[in-house]
């Protein structure tokens, strides 16, 4: 016999929709009381939900964690006495303005399916709160506040300039960028998809199907990279010929460039899921590379390759627009711990490339302990590399080579053509 929906059950639909609202508040408890990534926590929370439901109750938790400092700062706005940080109402004020203020929600169903999550509780207060918000015609601002312990930190070291590009590049979700397998496919792959080009072998595209509805995804003629993050591999195949090893590769985006760019690649990393994902986009590309499950700090090559890739585990923070999770999540004890782990596998990997090799070490962080202080390091520890600059040419217009020789992405860079990600990338070659 179905069970018929009873007040009871936690998921029950109170109201039409609830419990995706449901669903978005486990999200966004598991990112800011668990501190877990919102992709990694979105399986769990997401468990009685499915479909176009499982899409809104994303899309809901991350449009929160954009505008959390401004929609904080409505709540307390009309409120005699802030509310807890993690209090149900507040978080459910939160899900209901963003969806009236930025998802366009009707107001009545915005309020309608979060007073369930606060059942046994101050609802009257939700529902004054939402109401007095709402009627008096209050928007939230243009360009979202970036969290306060952020924004001094990354205006102390980048400057006002680049938290403002922080904030012009998190107040919407950024264009959809692709790889091309064969980059003298561009212009073909430009009309197809109607995007447009920022150099050979991408293509962007602005509200897009989903990816696996658009043309040439299922032959497997490009995947979804960020221009930034293909910057690390081009530098690397320009440079490199014969075999290559990919350090964290899963999921495979780089790899699938060193591949189609002719060499023999090793791809390694330690996590399952991650190199399923990887051997499932070499399948669907037609691209070859040896994949091995593997701890890289334990894990040794039988010998030397003419390139690496160490694409090394960070913060992550230079992902932000994509991943707002990392705003909240991510402090400074984090970034140490990630930079200590860097460092380790940065020295034990050099001995992997033959002398007259070409490494480069990328990381998607904002941060300069992960990224210029490990280079300073690592150079002062080993004489047998140098810096091994790009000509410009390899890089997206308006995309500089520093005076140092090393790639540094940043927020506001590419802002005209929808913004890049934030990176760290820096070419060296074995001299002896």
């Amino acid at each position: 016999m179905t069970r018929s929906p009873s007040r009871s059950d936690p998921d029950s639909p109170d109201a039409l929709g609830t419990p995706s609202r449901r669903a978005a508040l486990r999200l966004l408890d598991a990112v800011l009381r668990r501190g877990e990534p919102l992709e990694q926590a979105l399986v769990a929370a997401t468990r009685h939900v499915y479909g176009p439901d499982r899409g809104l109750a994303h899309a809901i938790a991350a449009e929160v964690l954009r505008r959390l400092p401004d929609l904080d700062a409505l709540i307390d706005s009309v409120t005699e006495r802030p509310l807890p940080d993690d209090a149900k109402a507040r978080m459910a004020l939160r899900i209901a303005l963003v969806q009236a203020l930025v998802l366009g929600t009707p107001h009545h169903a915005a309020i309608a399916t979060v007073l369930p999550l606060v059942e046994g509780g101050p609802r009257k207060l939700v529902h004054g709160v939402f109401g007095a918000i709402t009627r008096s015609g209050v928007l939230l601002p243009e360009l979202p506040a970036l969290p306060p312990k952020v924004e001094t930190r990354w205006e102390a070291i980048w400057g006002a300039d680049m938290a403002e590009g922080a904030r012009l590049a998190i107040a919407a979700p950024p264009p959809l960028d692709l790889t091309l397998a064969d980059p003298g496919e561009t212009d073909h792959w430009v009309a197809e998809l109607g995007g447009t080009s920022l150099m050979p072998g991408h293509v962007r595209i602005v509200d897009a199907a989903p990816v696996t509805e658009l043309p040439g995804f299922a032959e497997g003629r490009w995947w979804v990279q960020d221009i930034a993050a293909s910057i690390p591999a081009r530098l690397l195949a320009d440079r490199a010929s014969g075999t290559a090893i990919d350090l964290c590769a899963a999921p495979g985006g780089k790899t699938l460039q060193l591949s189609a760019a002719g060499l023999t690649v090793a791809a390694i990393d330690v996590s399952s899921a991650r190199i399923k994902r990887l051997r499932e986009n070499l399948f669907r590309t037609r691209l070859k590379a040896e994949v091995i499950a593997a701890d890289v700090l334990k894990w040794a090559p039988a010998e030397p390759a003419d390139a690496l890739l160490i694409d090394a585990p960070c913060s992550a923070t230079g992902i932000f627009r994509r991943h707002p999770d990392v705003l909240h999540r991510v402090h400074p004890a984090i970034i140490e711990e990630m930079a200590l782990l860097q460092a380790r596998l940065f020295a034990r990997a050099a001995d992997w490339v033959k002398p007259g090799g070409t490494l480069v070490f990328a990381t998607c962080s904002l941060e300069p302990q992960e990224g210029e202080a490990q280079l300073s390091r690592f150079l002062s520890d080993r004489k047998d590399y140098a810096i091994d600059a790009p000509d410009a040419a390899l890089l997206p217009p308006g995309v500089p080579v520093h005076t140092d020789g090393y790639v540094r992405t940043l927020p506001g860079m590419l802002a005209d053509q929808g913004g890049c990600d934030g990176f760290f990338i820096a070419r060296l070659r074995r001299t002896g």
